[in-house]
């Protein structure tokens, strides 16, 4: 008997599966107020964060491009030189958008309790 593939029996595996990845969030939440290029959602991923810690243009390409796979954000290359390019949501996308806001309000509740259960067990 075949073992059955968690991604497709379970919703919550399948949902994890789809947005894995350090910034996949971030660059939906990014792209909620309009279209974006590259350039500019590689910026906005550098807001708010500590450290000078960047993300690498490869890193973002694989977001970008596992992201456009998965349905939730559209590429539109503009043909032109120097290269424009621009990402939006798909209507798959804005319907997540949502999702990312509950679980940034959860954030904001809780993540003052989170931190300084961390700065107590250090």
């Amino acid at each position: 008997m075949a073992k059955a593939n968690p991604a497709r029996t379970c919703p919550v595996a399948a949902f994890q599966k789809m947005i894995s990845g350090k910034y996949k969030l971030r660059i939906v939440w990014d792209l909620k107020d309009g279209p974006r290029r590259y350039g500019e959602i590689r910026s906005g991923l550098l807001r708010g964060t500590e450290g000078s810690a960047e993300i690498t243009p490869r890193v973002l390409s694989r977001e970008l491009k596992a992201l456009t796979a998965t349905g939730l954000i559209d590429r539109k290359d503009f043909g032109e030189v120097p290269p424009k390019v621009e990402y939006r949501l798909t209507r798959k996308g804005k319907s997540f958008v949502p999702v990312v806001a509950a679980i940034r309000d959860w954030g904001d509740r809780h993540l003052t309790e989170a931190a300084a259960f961390v700065d107590a067990a250090e």
